[in-house]
């Protein structure tokens, strides 16, 4: 009996296997042609959707892949950007290795189930799996193409996007960053928690996918009445696809017509694209990830050999040293006037990562103290600068630290955001510094890496400082302002809140940064899902500012 069940499950195994060998040579699951939901088929014609279509349709069904994505279909950057933000470098590794076989000798269905089954096999799922809200919106975006954007953008609430990705991977960037009401992707499988790899099936009949496409828009719903349903892709794929069926006319854009497009402008995003997360730096295509491995060990090395120049060598020294490795930093305009006794400075900068007040202290060419609402042990006992001064979260306690130390003479570092922010905007400004000083000096703060970002909302922060180190090349720009005159706030003239907008504008101005009102709670709650405060036991309060690191070493 025993016997029997192993030489059924044998069987059964073997079906399966050979199911899916099968599978793979037929077209996409999604593209699937065994379904025909109508007798005729559509007409196909070559180009962009005339505007007077657009105006015409009841609904405009957009192939994402090939058609708003001027990378036309190449999705490897995408699960790539999963595999190592959510599975690490190794699960990254795994997926470069079997690109050739992916890229070279499975049909694109196939390729599709490949990657995904090696970019989420074993990721958590649900809250835990934070790429598609929090790392991929950004390089989605940045690979919009203007003109089919604007199509969807003229479609509205009539627009029905379709992607061979999974819904997990994009539902999120088209619902809350163009503004797409309905998303037709398959989801993923998961059992005990976790993601098996595998992705559900769509339904066969295009009728069926296309009714409750429109049924999760009632306003494309009501308009659709007898008119016509339009395609919009860049590839002939497309008619293969279940909704292809439901469109009475199907326009696919060439490639040599697609190659001319431009990408969408910043100053064109229907949200302002202020936070993300990941730790790369650069679009990770086969051949960018593929050179990223070959110097990462190249580049472990010669971190570790930065950070013993910075630990050990003055900084008179170690900036011609540091900048012969690609670690460079420059200084935009000139050194303010330092006070030669009595009461210190404040000087109040952008926040970009935590070791904005090193190249304070080495722009200035004297020691600094700044403070911090939390730094790492590890970041701390590798900082050049000395120990933190951390604060208590409660402003009259962080005010009255920061007075002190202005009292004894030091040059205070603030970061008034509270947190990091990558993209060129500055976040609100806590008004606790103007009340500390009768004037400020605003600093500028601008970072470049070439392959890795340093900072993070759900990661390891204390491997912020050594993945900046690792980048191939990296360059801090550090730009003083013009004192700003406080006094008034601390005589009452003024309220605190308008100085602190004062300073952000005047900064963003210098910077060409967008000034917003967004705060660290902002941030951590889109990016991480929690409201970014390190609680310790029977503490509740939330933090009034926050900055960088302490600074204190030798200028010598």
């Amino acid at each position: 009996m025993a016997k029997k069940s192993r030489l059924l499950l044998a069987h059964k195994l073997f079906s399966a296997m050979l199911s899916l060998l099968l599978h793979g040579r037929r077209p996409p699951p999604h593209y699937s042609s065994t379904s025909r939901s109508t007798t005729t088929d559509p007409a196909v014609h070559r180009g962009t959707v005339p505007p007077s279509k657009l105006d015409a349709a009841a609904a405009l069904v957009v192939d994402v892949d090939t058609a708003l994505l001027r990378s036309g279909g190449d999705l490897f950057p995408y699960f790539m950007l999963v595999a190592l933000e959510n599975g690490g470098f190794l699960r990254g590794l795994l997926l470069l290795l079997l690109c050739p076989l992916i890229r070279l000798l499975m049909p694109r269905g196939a390729a599709v189930r490949a990657m995904v089954a090696v970019s989420f096999c074993g990721l958590r799922a649900g809250g835990r799996f934070r790429a598609g809200r929090a790392v991929l919106p950004k390089w989605l975006m940045e690979d919009v193409a203007a003109e089919a954007f604007e199509a969807v953008r003229a479609a509205g609430s009539r627009a029905v996007c379709v992607t061979a990705m999974p819904r997990v991977m994009v539902d999120g960037f088209l619902r809350e960053y163009l503004g797409v009401e309905v998303v037709v992707a398959r989801e993923m499988k998961v059992l005990w928690g976790f993601y098996t790899g595998l992705m559900e099936e769509l339904p066969e009949g295009g009728e069926m996918v296309m009714k409750a496409a429109l049924a999760a828009a009632p306003a494309a719903e009501e308009e659709s009445g007898d008119k016509a349903v339009v395609g919009f892709s860049g590839s002939m794929e497309f008619l293969s696809h279940p909704l292809a069926r439901c469109c009475k006319e199907i326009f696919v854009v060439s490639a040599d017509e697609k190659s001319r497009w431009r990408p969408l402008a910043r100053d064109k995003y229907p949200k302002p694209m202020v936070f993300h997360d990941g730790r790369l730096a650069f679009r990770p295509t086969a051949a960018d990830t593929a050179a990223m491995f070959a110097w990462l060990p190249l580049g472990v090395a010669l971190g570790a050999a930065r950070l013993a120049v910075a630990l050990t060598v003055p900084y008179r020294y170690s900036t011609p040293i540091l900048a012969a490795t690609g670690m460079s930093w420059r200084l935009k305009g000139s050194r303010p006037a330092l006070p030669g006794g009595g009461r210190g400075q404040l000087f109040v900068c952008n926040h970009r990562t935590l070791i904005d007040p090193v190249y304070v202290s080495v722009a200035l060419d004297r020691q600094v103290r700044a403070v911090s609402y939390s730094l790492s042990r590890l970041s701390e006992l590798i900082s050049p600068i000395g120990r933190t001064v951390r604060l208590t979260r409660d402003r009259d306690s962080d005010g009255a630290v920061m007075a002190r130390l202005l009292d004894r003479g030091n040059l205070v570092v603030v970061c008034p955001e509270g947190t990091t922010c990558r993209e060129p905007y500055l976040l609100r400004f806590s008004p606790l510094f103007a009340e500390l000083s009768d004037d400020v000096v605003p600093v500028g703060i601008a970072v470049e890496t070439s392959m890795f970002y340093a900072t993070t909302a759900g990661g390891l922060k204390c491997f912020d400082p050594l993945y900046y180190m690792v980048n191939p090349r990296m360059c801090y720009t550090v730009q003083f302002l013009d004192k700003v005159d406080t006094s008034a706030v601390r005589s009452r003239a003024a309220p605190s809140t308008d100085m602190a907008n004062l300073v952000q504008r005047k900064m963003g101005d210098a910077l060409g940064y967008g000034c917003t009102m967004l705060t660290r709670k902002d941030k951590y709650l889109m990016l991480a899902g929690n409201d970014g405060i390190v609680r310790s036991t029977g503490d509740k309060s939330a933090p009034s500012v926050a900055a960088g690191a302490e600074t204190g070493r030798k200028n010598n």
